[in-house]
């Protein structure tokens, strides 16, 4: 039997491939330009395809993105959240994926465990995507590359800073340095710094990738500055984070530090006087908003790819 694609990471899956999958995201947001937004591609080539949205960790974009996505490539879509499931009443994920696998096409799994969705994949026969773990968040990185390279050109030329926690979204970052070539340099508190694995990943694959707690070095001369919630999901509430990242919050300072030009980005949700100021989010420099949008394009992809 074929073995699935699975959309788990992305250092998993190879440059050639990643860059198959924006190109085709940037082909069909091209070719949806003046449509309205419930009408469905031209090709439809998902119809007859069916969707399965776990959702073990709330979401708006991941949830809306996926749907719509799947809705406009002529597909369709079923939602299921923790409540819809009998992983509380002792049922194991091995069973949940042989069951869903029965009935659906592709299986999209958002939870704070990516050991379960290495369970997951493990049992399931037709593709799991990954739509967010405490380790990565593949799919927004897909949707943030495709929205540097729309605005600064490609990712070859640019330089990234992170100024923040190196949480699981700063992973994928690290992991799209050595897939898409930009230079990143992550600024962090010492206690919240990335992933060791990930960083030495990346550098012997050859991306250019500095880890420092001084958002000056990190900043300075960047071309992008991108940041993230102090408090996500899967952290600690009473933790100390507020007092360890508040020397990081992106405003107009740290922004005036980087390239006269250079832009912000932010996954969403945000925390306006957080982790950036309204200033910065809400003013002309700002990409979170085609960033948003842009994660509908790259599900389209990275959804044709492991389904076509």
């Amino acid at each position: 039997m074929t073995q699935p694609r699975h959309f788990l990471d992305i250092d998993q899956i190879d440059d050639a491939t990643l860059r198959g999958i924006l190109d085709s995201a940037k082909a069909r947001k091209s070719s949806r330009a003046g449509q309205g937004r419930g009408e469905p591609d031209e090709d439809r080539p998902l119809a007859g395809k069916v969707l399965a949205m776990v959702f073990i960790q709330p979401s708006t974009r991941t949830r809306v993105s996926f749907d719509v996505g799947m809705r406009q490539l002529g597909g369709e879509t079923i939602v299921l959240n923790s409540d819809d499931l009998q992983l509380d009443r002792g049922e194991s994920m091995a069973d949940t994926a042989r069951v869903l696998s029965r009935y659906v096409d592709a299986i999209m799994l958002r939870t704070k465990s990516h050991t379960m969705l290495n369970e997951l994949v493990e049992h399931a026969t037709v593709p799991v995507i990954n739509g967010l773990t405490d380790s990565s968040h593949p799919c927004q990185l897909m949707a943030d590359v495709m929205t540097l390279e729309e605005h600064r050109g490609p990712s070859r030329s640019q330089i990234v800073a992170w100024s923040g926690d190196g949480n699981n979204v700063a992973t994928s970052w690290i992991h799209g340095a050595a897939r898409f070539g930009y230079e990143l340099r992550l600024a962090c508190p010492q206690a919240l710094s990335p992933s060791d694995g990930a960083v030495a990943w990346a550098r012997q694959q050859g991306a250019t990738i500095i880890v420092t707690e001084s958002t000056e070095e990190a900043v300075s001369g960047a071309d992008c500055i991108v940041s993230d919630a102090w408090v996500s999901m899967h952290d600690d509430q009473k933790s100390d984070r507020h007092n360890m990242l508040a020397p990081y919050q992106v405003n107009d300072g740290l922004m005036a530090k980087a390239k006269s030009d250079a832009v912000f980005m932010h996954c969403l949700p945000a925390h306006r006087g957080e982790e950036v100021t309204a200033a910065v989010i809400d003013g002309p420099r700002s990409l979170v908003w085609d960033e948003a949008e842009n994660r509908l394009h790259a599900q389209k992809g990275i959804l044709t790819w492991c389904l076509e």
